[in-house]
């Protein structure tokens, strides 16, 4: 059965603004059903959780109706899901309560910053996996040198925001299990674009960003409970000391925790099937995973015939997520062209710091980067294609 693009397009308002949105990477598009969710949070009236009436009582459903979505999603568990504002702060807070001085992390260039910085700054010795700067890809042989008994924490992502490289997270994990290290995967990039089984991964923290997958601005990580229950991170004397309560510091964003349970919701929905949610969610993100690898072989393949047009990496296993410069024109003199036609996508090092590093233009503005997601069709495709070659 094709993946039913006119109908998933036609939940999202904002596509009818006739903008071709190829920047998803940076963020997706919101659906009416998450839409409509926030909004009815807000009308029905909330309150802080752990009260005595009935708007709090709303609030601790919604809670953890989200945390049962996250896991569905992620194939975690629901008492396991920490709630934040976004991956970036929840990673701090965790690289803090884990690692310190004395213990080693590996970390990798491939990685955003979300998933590098934080555990530069904890006092733990780094040690770094490299990346095949014509490739892009991970080799995964490195890590049986980078890896000892002193290794705290392997941390890697589950796909590249920039080049879309889908490295072997389960064979790293297993080497980081076997010195008996803790594997931290930021699937921020990878959520969106197919199916996630944190287990297959090999994965102790599985970290996502709702904004990426058509949900709002709202963060999590995934781990097993019991792994939670031995980590002490700081917190405030008065607030709970629960597992997953106590890594979630303030009062949350109810409202926004009720669209991410819509947005699971929609991506379990948009093609037909039956069963638990979970099952559905496998069925679904294949589908959309599908769709999106059949459109991206469209845009890589007209990309590589244009002579005036660098491309970065060719990974075997990637999201459909290129990135790429034109000659004679600066990354953003791209972005700016193509947003007079009516497309939109992203320039700069888009946070892949040490990656855009390596391959030696983090310095002199990066590049473009153009990403298709579900609600994407041959339309789009076409017209970025049309203005890139206008660029000759």
């Amino acid at each position: 059965m094709p993946f039913p693009i006119k109908e998933v397009r036609a939940t999202y308002p904002a596509l009818s603004d006739g903008y071709a949105y190829l920047d998803g990477a940076a963020g997706t598009q919101t659906p009416r059903p998450v839409i409509d969710a926030i909004a009815t949070a807000y009308r029905t009236g909330i309150g802080n959780v752990g009260g005595a009436f009935p708007a709090s009582h709303r609030s601790d459903a919604i809670v953890a109706a989200c945390r049962a979505a996250v896991a569905d999603l992620v194939g975690g568990d629901p008492g396991g899901v920490i709630l934040g504002p976004n991956m970036t702060t929840l990673t701090y807070r965790l690289a803090r309560a884990i690692a310190g001085p004395g213990d080693e992390v590996v970390l990798s260039r491939l990685d955003h910053d979300a998933n590098v910085r934080p555990w530069t700054q904890v006092g733990a010795t780094v040690r770094w996996a490299e990346v095949d700067p014509v490739t892009g890809e991970l080799p995964v042989e490195q890590y049986a040198e980078l890896i000892n008994e002193r290794t705290r924490v392997v941390a890697v992502t589950a796909a590249s925001n920039i080049l879309g490289t889908r490295p072997d997270v389960p064979a790293i994990a297993e080497l980081a299990h076997r010195a008996g290290a803790l594997m931290y995967v930021d699937g921020v990039h990878a959520t969106p674009h197919g199916p996630v089984d944190m287990r297959a991964l090999g994965a102790d923290f599985y970290a996502t960003s709702a904004y990426k997958w058509s949900g709002p601005h709202i963060g999590a990580v995934v781990a097993d409970p019991a792994l939670l229950e031995t980590i002490r991170p700081d917190k405030l004397a008065s607030s709970a000391d629960t597992v997953p309560e106590r890594f979630e510091t303030g009062t949350a964003a109810f409202a926004d925790l009720d669209g991410v349970t819509a947005a699971v919701d929609h991506l379990a929905a948009m093609v037909p099937g039956t069963g638990n949610r979970r099952e559905r969610l496998l069925a679904s993100m294949s589908a959309a995973e599908e769709h999106e690898t059949a459109l991206f072989s469209v845009l890589t393949g007209e990309l590589e015939t244009m002579p005036h047009v660098t491309l970065y990496g060719k990974p075997a296993r990637r999201t459909a997520t290129v990135y790429f410069n034109v000659a004679g024109h600066t990354p953003r003199q791209v972005a700016e062209h193509l947003a007079k036609r009516g497309v939109n996508v992203w320039n700069g090092h888009n946070y892949a710091w040490e990656l855009t590093g390596v391959l030696g233009i983090r310095d002199t503005g990066g590049a473009v980067r153009a990403g298709l997601v579900h609600y994407n069709d041959r339309s789009d495709v076409d017209r970025l294609l049309e203005g890139v070659a206008r660029l000759a």
